[in-house]
């Protein structure tokens, strides 16, 4: 995939593009309509294929709880292993910039079978929910307060720490929007353990000073937009002594661990990453 294309569609979902300037832009660089829409295949989410555990799996429990919110109550995704015999870690999942979807439930799942109670928070609750047409997603999260969908979705971890099945250990791990708020709950009240990061804004060097907790920060090789925050990130990090582990996957694009998007999917990255993310976390979390 031409890279002038997933920059192309990286700016339309993290910016205001109308979608018929996005679709004529890409026809644009596909050299045709015909082109464009087989690539458009090709970069936008199919949830079919981000599946990777079925829902269904009797390995698990899983389904919807609630929560109190700024604004009223939050809706999220709950999913722990169901023969757990002793109280688990919880992981918060936090979403991308269109809210809960389906992507981000199996994410939720597949942290449950690696031993852990996940949450995964809908920070659009206030407004009625994600839609589930990513435009409408997209366009409605943009709309929203962003405050008050971050604050949403950080009081996930005060609801994991006081759950009757909870170690009372929390990690947090986001993705995009979501990552920068899962460091975000490294400094809240309460903080989480342990805080992963998949191409996220990073902390601003007043909130670099507060953090008390491990991080772990996952980026993509070809990422300008975010990867322009990575150096005075890291020397706030040093200055203030944080315990963090940083990774960087070359050859890889923004978005490389949504196994929703063919285009932007990096499966080997993907697998390391979370591999890492899992590892941090038992070592933070389970021992």
């Amino acid at each position: 995939m031409d890279t002038r294309v997933t920059e192309l569609y990286n700016e339309y979902i993290h910016g205001d593009m109308p979608r018929r300037s996005f679709l004529r832009k890409l026809a644009g660089l596909a050299g045709g309509v015909t082109a464009a829409n087989a690539m458009l295949a090709l970069i936008e989410p199919n949830y079919a294929l981000g599946q990777q555990i079925d829902p269904t799996d009797q390995r698990l429990e899983q389904g919807y709880v609630s929560y109190a919110g700024t604004r009223g109550p939050v809706r999220a995704y709950f999913a722990k292993p169901r023969e757990a015999a002793t109280p688990l870690p919880g992981i918060l999942v936090i979403h991308e910039n269109r809210g809960l979807n389906a992507h981000i439930e199996d994410v939720a799942r597949r942290a449950a079978l690696d031993g852990y109670i996940a949450l995964a928070p809908d920070g659009l609750s206030y407004v009625g929910g994600a839609p589930e047409d990513q435009e409408k997603a997209r366009d409605t999260f943009r709309a929203a307060d962003t405050d008050t969908i971050t604050a949403d979705v950080i009081k996930g971890v005060s609801y994991l720490k006081s759950h009757q099945h909870c170690s009372g250990k929390i990690g947090s791990v986001g993705f995009c929007y979501g990552g920068g708020v899962s460091l975000q709950c490294a400094i809240s009240e309460p903080a989480a353990d342990a805080c992963v990061l998949y191409y996220g804004r990073a902390l601003t060097a007043e909130q670099t000073a507060r953090v008390s907790v491990p991080l772990l920060m996952n980026y993509a090789g070809e990422d300008p937009r975010v990867n322009a925050m990575i150096p005075d990130f890291r020397a706030e990090l040093d200055k203030n002594k944080v315990a963090y582990s940083l990774h960087m996957y070359p050859g890889t694009g923004h978005g490389f661990h949504n196994d929703t998007s063919q285009a932007r999917y990096d499966e080997a990255a993907a697998k390391l990453s979370w591999q890492r993310s899992i590892n941090f976390f038992d070592h933070y979390l389970k021992t």
